[in-house]
């Protein structure tokens, strides 16, 4: 019933998200237990009453610093399986970073489809509806699974950013064809947002035998501050590649958007190239890979996603229209 209290837990690899998050919701977290054993294998449990309780829980599926993405997601399935086993009447899952997302299609003879065996993974135990933001391929995300899904966007966040910066001659970019829609929408947000007309464009991306070319530009980057826009950062490469063909075209300012910052080895520096002014990212994978002393935190700025998460479960258990925070 909507006028009923949820419970929201957080995992221990997520607990300093899941407890901003709680005060945003205004709710307490739930306590629970991890206890991890001599052989490597764990148990995880619930310490409150849960049966006939909504309950949430926060995990953010990405790699590290102490638990791989694999050790994160089994927690996170066990934990969901002992919820409903102690009579919880609905378990969502909310996953800020959703591992395994990019695999959604075949690229290879006799490829896996990762993404479909992890939502194959989240029915099994039993879960109600997976909530996450900005998967690669939302379409592809919400077909791999059969319960309910909510991929929520950043859009809103960046959109706030750009409207302050006070900037009235932008463009927005797709650094691949790929996330030209991703784009598009971004940009429609931003001109509802400001009342200015926004440029456009998107740049040519080739990927052979691993390695990504292209620096063809089409858009309108001259005179204008170039904001371009993906899901991620992985290795910085496609962001760079992207800031030096606007900036080719002149565009006088860069600034990239990517919802999750992973920060593989090598994208500090990738990422520090004079080409791209300021990086923007949210706050649903830590940037514990740069040193906090690293050159890139210096143009680096971290946007939170609590509020957003608090709005979206909040709707969820009172039955409310989400559309204005769902990507379309």
């Amino acid at each position: 019933m909507p006028g009923k209290p949820f419970q929201l837990f957080a995992l221990d690899a997520t607990k300093d998200f899941g407890g901003t998050l709680a005060k945003a919701s205004r709710v307490s977290l739930g306590n629970h237990e991890e206890r991890t054993f001599e052989d490597g294998e764990y148990k995880i449990r619930a310490l409150e009453t849960v049966s006939g309780r909504d309950v949430y829980v926060i995990q953010s599926l990405h790699a590290g610093p102490s638990l791989s993405a694999d050790d994160k997601l089994n927690r996170l399935l066990f934990f969901i399986g002992a919820l409903k086993d102690a009579g919880a009447t609905q378990v969502t899952a909310v996953t800020p970073y959703l591992c395994y997302a990019r695999k959604d299609r075949r690229t290879k003879w006799q490829d896996p489809l990762t993404l479909r065996y992890v939502a194959g993974l989240f029915e099994a135990v039993g879960a109600d509806a997976v909530v996450t933001l900005d998967v690669h391929n939302e379409m592809a995300f919400e077909n791999a699974f059969r319960c309910r899904t909510v991929a929520m966007t950043a859009a809103p966040l960046f959109v706030e950013f750009v409207r302050k910066l006070g900037e009235n001659k932008l463009c927005v970019v797709s650094p691949d064809p790929g996330g030209v829609k991703r784009a598009q929408l971004f940009r429609e947000a931003l001109e509802k947002a400001t009342g200015l007309p926004i440029g456009r464009g998107f740049v040519e991306k080739r990927r052979s035998a691993g390695v990504v070319a292209g620096d063809l530009f089409v858009g309108e980057a001259e005179g204008n501050t170039a904001l371009i826009i993906d899901d991620l950062i992985a290795s910085g490469g496609t962001l760079l590649r992207a800031a030096r063909a606007v900036r080719e075209h002149g565009a006088r300012r860069v600034i990239a958007f990517a919802t999750h910052g992973l920060f593989m080895p090598g994208a500090g520096e990738m990422l520090g190239d004079s080409a791209i002014d300021r990086v923007v990212v949210c706050d649903t994978v830590p940037a514990f890979r740069l040193p906090e002393d690293h050159p890139l935190r210096g143009k680096l700025d971290v946007v939170s996603t609590a509020d957003l998460f608090a709005q979206a479960i909040q709707r969820l258990h009172c039955g409310e229209r989400m559309d204005d925070l769902l990507v379309y």
